[in-house]
């Protein structure tokens, strides 16, 4: 279930840092599908809605998408759900074929 993979994320400590106009993030916001409303989500364009551009540039985020964990490890660029399960400890959803 994407909803318990994206809130345990969360629960995690694990960022994502993004720009609205950014097709890597796009991809990402996709991939989690309604799920993504419980990723925590940070906009770095100062145009976007929610903007936190001040955050993401005292966080030195110089790409899109960048996630960040609680060890102060990155990941950038359209993250497999392997990937963040394997940096979180998150069980990976159960995805339905078809």
């Amino acid at each position: 279930d994407v909803d318990n993979f994206a809130k345990c994320l969360t629960e995690k400590g694990a960022v994502m840092y993004g720009a609205f106009w950014c097709p890597h993030c796009a991809n990402t916001k996709k991939r989690f599908g309604e799920s993504f409303r419980y990723i925590k989500y940070v906009e770095c364009d100062p145009r976007g809605e929610n903007e936190q551009s001040s955050l993401c540039i005292e966080k030195k985020i110089e790409a899109y998408d960048t996630w960040e964990f609680t060890d102060g490890s990155r990941v950038v660029g359209e993250p497999s759900f392997q990937l963040l399960s394997e940096k979180t400890g998150c069980s990976l959803p159960q995805l339905k074929n078809g």
